[in-house]
């Protein structure tokens, strides 16, 4: 019965958006979480069992065992992956070298995302031609980004920004906005 549950689960899994090399922090997210539940993130934090000339029956089973997980691991990390990618990182040895590879080039890339979430945030303009909703969600994801990469930016400032990128047809609604005493939040 637990095979069927991990099978069930794994073709669940399948589904995963395959990592192409953007938003790598989301992609390390629900790859985390597989692992997880499929009890293989160990072996990316945990030292494979050394061997030794002494050894127990117990501890060449364990060796064994981490060996096979470090092995599933892998693949799965390896299956998230674009072919392109799959290509690139194909020939590394282990889970956790694989791993450490990925955060090392991914994340140094997220560090220069910031300045580009942040410009895509000041050059947004809402235009007439798109619904309103739309766009303002559009604005609610950027923002969202911002928490992901740890950029915290005042709410009067955000709800200050929007209402400047509102188009010229809403003229009146903008001087309207700007000029109310309270200070607004982003759901008003």
């Amino acid at each position: 019965m637990s095979g069927e549950t991990v099978k069930e689960m794994t073709s669940r899994f399948a589904k995963l958006e395959k990592f192409e090399g953007a938003d790598f922090r989301r992609w390390q997210k629900n790859m985390q979480f597989l692992l997880t539940t499929l009890k293989l993130v160990y072996v990316l934090s945990t030292p494979r069992p050394a061997e030794s000339d002494d050894e127990t029956m117990e501890h060449a089973r364990l060796r064994s065992k981490w060996d096979n997980d470090d092995l599933m691991c892998r693949g799965h990390i390896l299956n998230g992956m674009s072919d392109v990618l799959f290509d690139v990182y194909n020939s590394v040895e282990s889970a956790k070298e694989l791993w450490d590879k990925l955060e090392a080039k991914y994340m140094a890339e997220d560090a220069s995302s910031k300045k580009f979430l942040v410009s895509n945030f000041n050059n947004y303009k809402i235009v007439d031609t798109r619904p309103i909703m739309e766009q303002f969600h559009e604005i609610l994801r950027i923002l969202g980004q911002f928490t992901k990469h740890n950029i915290s930016v005042d709410e009067t400032f955000t709800v200050s920004s929007i209402i400047d990128k509102l188009p010229s047809s809403w003229q009146d609604f903008k001087h309207t906005l700007k000029h109310k005493k309270e200070d607004m939040n982003l759901n008003e």
